[in-house]
């Protein structure tokens, strides 16, 4: 039976679910002999947070700034990528703080992803496990995209000026609002991830690389930082791998010059990082949650509050209750909760009366089709605009 099916056939709550992803922490750390931290985001979720960004670095600072006795640190991490700043962040806080550091890969770890992954002292992937082209995504108007992409975009846009000696009346309006700044910006964004990437393989990846593995010479900071220099300029190159959101397998990255701790050749680690990968998928797709930040000790998972649900609340100077319509969203079934600011039965016999259900002591809502909603936003959302505490009972 698939790990999937396994989990799905024992009906297990969004609570079970995260009690399962903390005791499979537990089990790597004592086979490993070290300390992990999942990091893991909804890759597939239409949600602009998914992307890494600062506020994640804080997260990860919080949970790990009582940990710094420890010696060694693995992170498993699961990002589409985003802020390259943020990505220095963490590896420099990381690297500050911990003797060894190492990264588990069993999903996509793309762009700042593949970046914060390259920092490791040792990188283990799985064979489902996946990094993308090294790159920096950059805001253009209302849109994010490739910094590589665009200057290739804007080379090109130059040849073909120079060869026709005009531009298409389109291409001509799109780069007549190219500001200097602007490009200088994402020329800038771009080598910035590379350098990043050059000093981190030199300083932490061959951190132990003291001789070469076929004539056994000693190994020079020049060759580790040539080495360094090779690599990147692979990973960088968009014309080899053809897309920025390419996945580059363990096969590609021992191609270039790597070398990658396979997990599946350890059964017993292999499967404790699969079920890792699965008890977080399943939560992403059962529950509200769209990142999860654990360790065996602690967790945080952010969630996605249900947007627009309407909330009605009496037009009085001070309301004793309001009404909410949830509606689920995997299935769309609607459930009309109430939510009471004062210790009245009555309030209770009249709304349930009407068909409603009193708000859950937990603010979540366990759908029928299993999907997990999760209410804390808009209980926030009720109890700053009346001013009032809901009562839960």
């Amino acid at each position: 039976m698939s790990l999937m099916n396994e989990y799905i056939n024992r009906r297990l709550s969004g609570t079970d679910l995260e009690s399962e992803l903390l005791r499979l922490i537990s089990e790597y750390n004592k086979l490993r002999d070290t300390y992990l931290f999942v990091y893991a985001a909804a890759i597939e979720k239409p949600i602009p947070a998914v992307s890494l960004e600062q506020a994640d670095f804080y997260v990860i600072r919080d949970l790990l700034a009582s940990k710094k006795d420890l010696q060694r640190l693995d992170m498993y991490i699961e990002t589409p990528g985003g802020s390259g700043e943020t990505a220095e962040e963490i590896v420099r806080f990381l690297h500050n703080n911990f003797e060894t550091v190492s990264f588990v890969v069993s999903g996509e770890a793309k762009s700042a992803g593949t970046i914060i992954v390259l920092s490791g002292d040792e990188i283990l992937m799985t064979e489902t496990g996946s990094l993308g082209p090294i790159d920096a995504q950059i805001k253009i108007g209302r849109s994010v995209v490739s910094a590589y992409d665009y200057m290739e975009w804007v080379k090109k846009k130059r040849e073909e000026a120079e060869e026709q000696g005009a531009l298409n009346p389109f291409d001509a309006i799109m780069i007549a609002q190219i500001s200097p700044g602007e490009l200088g910006s994402v020329f800038h964004s771009l080598n910035f991830a590379k350098d990043l990437v050059v000093e981190w393989l030199k300083d932490y990846k061959f951190k132990k690389w003291t001789v070469t593995e076929n004539h056994k010479k000693p190994v020079t900071k020049e060759m580790k930082r040539k080495r360094a220099e090779e690599i990147t300029g692979k990973l960088i190159n968009h014309s080899k791998w053809r897309s920025h959101g390419r996945s580059i397998k363990i096969d590609d990255l021992e191609g270039i010059g790597l070398k990658i701790t396979r997990v599946d050749k350890d059964p017993k680690l292999a499967e404790i990082v699969y079920r890792i990968q699965t008890v977080s998928r399943l939560l992403f797709e059962t529950t509200t949650s769209f990142k999860i930040f654990a360790t065996q000790d602690n967790k945080i998972f952010r969630q996605a509050v249900p947007v627009g649900a309407p909330v009605r609340i009496p037009q009085k100077t001070i309301p004793d209750v309001a009404e909410i319509e949830q509606k689920c969203p995997k299935c769309g079934k609607t459930y009309k909760i109430y939510a009471k600011f004062v210790p009245n039965p009555k309030i209770d016999v009249d709304f349930k009366n009407k068909g409603f259900t009193p708000f859950p002591k937990d603010a979540k809502i366990t759908c029928s089709c299993g999907f997990e909603i999760d209410l804390s936003g808009i209980k926030n959302q009720i109890e700053i605009q009346t001013g009032r505490k809901i009562i839960v009972e």
